[in-house]
């Protein structure tokens, strides 16, 4: 039997001042004309009618009672301010709620293979949300491979595993001085017979406005009290890691967490950086990229997945490390700015991989 697929679009609604209810669809439309540069531009890109487009737009603006596009002489159709706030409102709304309800669809297609099905018990992954297991998950739905997935952040996903809760859990760790402080962080839930399964290098660095207007040259500037910073959410790897690599310089990463309470994905702090409701902040490079941020490169880290011995030689998860090791899966992998799929697929005890296990108990 095929692997059902369960899929849910986040969606919100705005009411103008006449009580006019914005057209669902114009969101979309603003975010693509964004991307493209003009309507003409995206209609010709999607192959939608221009007509029927702009009329759409007209309606909101309608909605709205202001424009939220503007013809420029020798320029075509742009964004107003009130556009590209919506642009910018849609995509940070998309970008935090995204690995949420991407968990919510797996717990509910998990619930009716349960039902439909008398195959083998899905695969029950932990992770945390990222460009690369986005890209895994895909493919192995598309194989047909039923599985139970959970986004957590860093610390969830381990727990989770050391309690018999997942069968497979995220691991993000940095390579070089900076490794054994931050896996000293999660050892409480390390056992020294677990296999890692590497997926990927991937950067991690600043995420600043184009142009650097603020000239931030390091994280230490992050504690600059002209900077506007934007966090991940307590318990991501990549919180623990910016704080280990203040402490290194001999700083004190508190007051950071005085003025973020964090977001949950890449996406979501670099949203708050391109949208100007923060001058900074650190993740992986393809969120810059795609944001249209500057990125300064701060630290390599490795990409993978932890697993119990037993687990490796279940169907599901030998399937999964034959996808690791396919052509499609590495390809799309290099495809993402900053990632690397040097050694996909590869198998060893994480014991051997990292310095500091042995902080386990």
């Amino acid at each position: 039997m095929k692997a059902l697929h369960v899929h849910i679009d986040p969606a919100w609604q705005l009411t103008g001042p006449g009580g006019q209810a914005l057209p669902p669809r114009v969101l979309g439309w603003l975010v693509a004309i964004q991307a493209h540069g003009s309507l003409s531009a995206a209609c010709k890109a999607t192959g939608a009618s221009y007509r029927h487009t702009w009329k759409l737009v007209r309606e909101a603006e309608a909605a709205m009672g202001a424009p939220l596009v503007a013809m420029a002489r020798g320029k075509g159709s742009q964004l107003t301010p009130l556009g590209e706030a919506l642009v910018w409102a849609q995509k940070r709304f998309e970008a935090r709620l995204r690995p949420q309800l991407d968990s919510l669809a797996f717990e509910l297609q998990a619930e009716l293979h349960r039902v439909l099905s008398d195959a083998d018990r899905p695969l029950r992954v932990c992770a945390s949300h990222g460009f690369a297991i986005e890209i895994l998950q895909r493919l192995l739905g598309e194989a047909g491979e039923p599985l139970d997935w959970r986004y957590t952040d860093s610390s969830q996903a381990l727990a989770a595993l050391h309690a018999g809760q997942a069968d497979v859990a995220s691991l993000h760790l940095p390579q070089g001085p900076t490794q054994p402080e931050v896996l000293r962080q999660y050892a409480r839930w390390l056992r020294p017979d677990w296999q890692y399964v590497h997926m990927v290098t991937r950067r991690q660095g600043l995420m600043l406005k184009p142009g650097n207007p603020l000239h931030i040259d390091g994280v230490a500037d992050l504690l600059r009290p002209d900077v506007r910073f934007v966090a991940r959410n307590h318990g991501s790897g990549t919180r623990l890691l910016l704080e280990a690599l203040l402490r290194q310089q001999g700083l004190d990463p508190s007051p950071l967490a005085d003025t973020s309470t964090g977001e949950h994905t890449h996406s979501a702090v670099a949203a708050y950086v391109a949208s100007d409701m923060a001058d900074a902040s650190f993740g992986v490079e393809t969120s810059a990229r795609r944001f249209g941020l500057e990125f300064i490169p701060v630290q390599t880290e490795r990409y993978g997945l932890l697993v119990p011995p037993a687990v490796l030689e279940s169907k599901g998860m030998r399937r999964l490390i034959e996808l690791l090791r396919g052509q499609a899966c590495q390809a799309a992998f290099a495809d993402l700015v900053g990632y690397r799929p040097d050694e996909c697929g590869t198998v060893a005890p994480a014991a051997q991989v990292f310095e500091g296990w042995a902080f386990a108990d």
